[in-house]
């Protein structure tokens, strides 16, 4: 200790003991006897509760202390020095045991999971990585998407094949931007007139024998035509028409074919097949 003392000077600092021949152990810069030193500074083992001195090796975890003889798993017994371990509920266990006995387990093996391994979790189960898989294929589904169908999970082309709506006209999966027309799936750029192949989305239309027209091809292919005008009536957008004799008009060209005048809700007189208001018809 670089100091100087005669020799019935050396002395333990707790019990004056000399320590002439004698085993000490400095401490705080002072010397002591192995029993003081175990009495004041060693550590007592967790397992065993006698004092760790200065022959046995300390071994520490939060403020507790082992022999390195009494570190061991209390489940198994199997020594832990150099090895992983784990505490729970002021006890350690070896990884194994403590995994077995605490670890969450997949909800399709009934396996722990132990340090290291991948968990997928979804709607409160959890699984291990290869018994993450689709309810079809059962191949492992890992971080790729995935459509919940039941209590089961389907991976993209099994539901794809399998469960997806598939357009009425090119067959092809709708997984985005389909319509519904009569109760059959569409895509937007698939569901389009009959004759002219303009697309119905978000316009007016109507049908003829089940099949969908716009407008214009409905109007020019199938309508009535007026007697007058000779366009088409469509009826679109609430159009009023009136006939008599398998004869037709729209409302606005129901008129005296002589003076003009409307006949719509008024009588009138058959001239030659033109439609006259009685002034007219009597001149």
């Amino acid at each position: 200790m670089d100091e100087n003392f005669h020799q019935d000077h050396l002395a333990c600092k707790g019990c004056d003991k000399q320590l002439i021949a004698c085993r000490y152990i400095v401490k705080e810069e002072n010397p002591y006897c192995i029993p003081c030193y175990q009495q004041h500074f060693a550590h007592n083992c967790d397992e065993c509760s006698k004092p760790i001195g200065p022959d046995f090796k300390d071994l520490s975890y939060k403020e507790r202390h082992w022999h390195e003889f009494c570190f061991k798993c209390c489940g198994c017994q199997t020594s832990l020095v150099d090895q992983p371990f784990a505490a729970k509920n002021e006890k350690i266990y070896c990884s194994d045991c403590h995994d077995n006995n605490f670890a969450a387990r997949c909800d399709e093996c009934g396996e722990p999971f132990r340090g290291g391994m991948k968990k997928f979790e979804y709607k409160g189960k959890q699984w291990h990585d290869h018994c993450f898989t689709c309810g079809e294929c059962s191949q492992p589904i890992g971080n790729k998407s995935f459509i919940p169908r039941d209590e089961l999970v389907i991976c993209v082309p099994c539901y794809e094949e399998k469960y997806a709506q598939r357009c009425t006209k090119c067959n092809d999966v709708i997984n985005k931007g389909g319509i519904s027309y009569k109760n059959t799936p569409w895509h937007r750029e698939c569901f389009t007139c009959t004759h002219c192949v303009k697309q119905l989305a978000g316009e007016k239309f109507t049908s003829k024998d089940e099949q969908p027209y716009c407008g214009d091809c409905f109007a020019e292919l199938f309508a009535k035509r007026c007697c007058r005008c000779t366009k088409p009536i469509t009826g679109i957008g609430g159009t009023k028409f009136i006939s008599f004799e398998d004869r037709h008009w729209h409302s606005n060209c129901f008129n005296c074919y002589s003076c003009e005048a409307s006949m719509v809700g008024r009588g009138f007189l058959m001239n030659e097949g033109d439609i006259v208001c009685p002034d007219c018809g009597r001149s």
